[in-house]
Parts: structure tokens; sequence; C-alpha cells
């Protein structure tokens, strides 16, 4: 906690101002919905509706306003695009053509003072802060000319607080009253308590979805992948994914990952409502995926200790190896010397085959002549390289190196 109280503290930005509306809108909400929760009892009608009407709304944010206008990733017929955006409307989060703004800047300038909701700044700026201050820092420009031509993206901007009223509060509250007599029931539950769940649901995709999980799609950003994102949500948790393909309709690449939103396109594609589903082709995604995977192999492989390089190993002639045999244990497999003094005692063919041919070249009894040795046998072997014999085969002495040209064998560390 106190990261992120820290990271508050250092990227925050100078406040000039509160937006009350907003203020209001947060903190009213809750303390009806909690007044509702102990005062009201809640009937089971109610609760069914309740949750009806918060899938209404929460397809509206993730399926309107996030994957069709921000993203533009699927095309939707026109009466699935005017259920899509009262559903939005009933989440009282702002005018699709503001909130769509807002994010397309998000993607433009992720985690940057251009990024409205920039992660640097903590995960209460990134849930709430962005929401209810004002600050000296301007969100960065991004291309809606779609959204300012779209007709019902303009009427719903024009008269957006007329219709957020209708479809956030007045509906889901009238509804269960005038169907089953349940007046307080609607309002607590299926109006405020909905519209605080659903804030606060779709909040979490700014804040812990850049935050919580893992990063295996790229990791030079903050957004991450993780199913509890992903539950909280509607599928929208699989962030690092959508971060790195932001037109596909899927937020959850692989089929087996929760993302509901990415279902309820699916299957308005199949009843006719919905067309033109984007999906980046899967060659890129498993790109993005290895390169991730090798540079996570390549910090494993950082950890481990590797033989030395051939470039700083000594040529030697078959004289010096010979002579330096007599003191220590060295043998010749493949054209290195190797000095296997220190794994004399411990060779499981027993010391005397390794004392017995020091000074000669055991290549071929090492590659079955005598015992196929295992891979580890090969790895630990290589790891006892102290020189390279030079032309790599025993040499007729006419052919010797004179003792002026030598290059001794190093000591093993």
């Amino acid at each position: 906690m106190s990261h992120f109280f820290s990271t508050w503290t250092k990227n925050f930005p100078t406040i000039i101002g509160f937006r009350w509306f907003n203020i209001g809108i947060l903190t009213i909400t809750p303390s009806i919905a909690l007044a509702g929760l102990v005062l009201v009892p809640l009937r089971s009608p109610t609760m069914w509706f309740s949750i009806l009407y918060y899938v209404f709304t929460m397809m509206g944010i993730t399926a309107g306003y996030h994957r069709l206008w921000s993203h533009r990733a699927f095309t939707a017929s026109l009466p699935l695009q005017w259920f899509l955006i009262l559903g939005g409307t009933s989440a009282v989060q702002g005018s699709c053509y503001w909130w769509a703004r807002a994010h397309r800047s998000h993607h433009r300038h992720t985690d940057t003072d251009l990024d409205p909701y920039d992660s640097k700044r903590g995960l209460l700026w990134t849930h709430i802060g962005w929401m209810i201050f004002k600050t000296n820092l301007h969100t960065g420009t991004a291309d809606i000319s779609d959204l300012r031509k779209d007709p019902l993206i303009q009427f719903q901007h024009q008269y957006y607080f007329p219709l957020t009223f209708l479809f956030g509060i007045i509906l889901p509250s009238v509804v269960p009253g005038f169907l089953w007599g349940d007046w307080w029931g609607g309002f607590c539950f299926a109006a405020i308590f909905r519209l605080t769940v659903a804030h606060h649901s779709t909040f979490c995709i700014n804040s812990i979805a850049h935050y919580l999980g893992s990063t295996p799609y790229d990791d030079r950003l903050s957004p991450r992948d993780h199913l509890l994102s992903a539950i909280l949500t509607m599928g929208e948790g699989y962030h690092n994914f959508h971060h790195q393909f932001p037109m596909d309709y899927r937020n959850a690449y692989l089929w087996y990952q929760y993302d509901p939103t990415k279902w309820f396109i699916a299957i308005c594609r199949l009843l006719g409502l919905a067309d033109n589903l984007r999906i980046f082709p899967s060659n890129e995604i498993h790109k993005s995926s290895l390169t991730m995977q090798l540079k996570a192999l390549k910090k494993t492989q950082d950890t481990i200790v590797w033989p030395a390089s051939v470039d700083e190993l000594p040529v030697v002639s078959w004289e010096t190896f010979q002579e330096e045999s007599k003191s220590r244990t060295l043998i010749i497999v493949s054209g290195f010397i190797h000095d296997v003094s220190s794994f004399v005692e411990q060779h499981p063919g027993g010391q005397h085959l390794l004392i017995k041919n020091s000074g000669h070249d055991m290549t071929a009894s090492f590659f079955g002549g005598f015992y196929t040795h295992s891979n580890a046998a090969h790895n630990l072997l290589a790891m006892m390289r102290v020189g390279i014999l030079a032309g790599g085969v025993e040499m007729p002495a006419e052919h010797a190196i004179p003792p002026s040209q030598r290059l001794y064998i190093a000591e093993r560390q």
C-alpha cells in the first residue's frame, strides 16, 4: 500500500480544481447503496432484474463504448447500436463521445503525462483520481473524426444528461415498482447498487488491469493480463493482449479465457446483429508471445554459468598437451583439452579410466567407443575446457609447433 501512495506523491500532477459533479456521483451512489443493503429487504425478482440490468449496463460499456466505438473492433446493426448506446448510458460514465475520445488518447499515449489515466500516478489516480481532479496536465489528442460523424453518438452526447437520468436511475427503479411493487428495492438495488458496482468494475480496467497480472505479449508498458481483472470487468482483464492488439474484438485470445463480452459479440454475429469481427493475425500473436518467452528464457540463461568462449581458450600443441598432462589429468574430446583433475574421484566409471588416459584423445571413447555419455555429461565436460588442440588432432613430430610459439594451457578455475 505504501508503494501506491508513494507513486501517487511522486507522479501526481498539480491540482487546480475539482470535478464536483463526478465527486457527487461517486460518493452519493455508494452511500445510498450501503443504506439500501442495511435497510431494504432484497426480494428475489428485484435481485434477478438487478443482475440482468447490470449485464445490460456493462455490455453497453465493454461491447459498446469500448470495443465498438473506441476501437471499431466490429460493426453493429442499428438495433444493436441502440441497445449498446442505451446500456452505456445507463452506466452514468459520460457520453460515448467523451468516453471513447479519452480511451483512444489512453491507447495513443499509454503511461505518459498525456494519458488521462496514467498508471505511473498510482492506483488511486487510475481508479478514480483522474475523474475527480482538475490538473495542470492536458489529455493527448486522438483521431475522433468518425465519432463526430456518427449521428447516434452525437445524439447521445447532446442529450446525455436526460438520457442517463432516465436509463441510469428512473427505468431500473420503476420496473420493479410497477411490476411487483418493490419501489425501494428497485431504487436501491437495480438503480443505485447496480450503478455503484458497474462504476468500480469499469474503473478496474484502468487501475488493477495495469498493476495485477502478467505481460505475456509485451512488457514495455503497464497493461497486464489476469483472471481476477477479467471477472471484475466482464472480460476486459486480459489487458496486455488488448493493448498489443486493440482492434481485436476479443480481449481473451484463448478459448478457455473468461471474456463474456467476446461471447456476446460472437452470438450477435450468429444472430445477424454484428459483422466484420476483427481478429489480429494469429501468427503475429504467437510471435509476440514467443518473443516474451524468449526474453524470459534469456533472463534465465544469464543466471547460468556457461563454458568459456572458444575465443578465450589458448591454442596449444600436441607436445605441450603431452607435457602438461604429466602433472594434471588432461584429456582431449572433440579437439578441446579438458582438465578433469577435480572430477577424477567423482567419475562414475572409476577414477582409473581418467588417470590412465591422461594425455590421450578420448573422443571415440566418450561418444560410444567405451560409453555413450548423456547430455548432462557433455555439459559438465564442457565446463572443464582449458584449451584447444592445434590442428584438432595429434600432429606428427615433423609438423610440431616450435617451443617458442607454443601457448600454454590455462589453469581451470
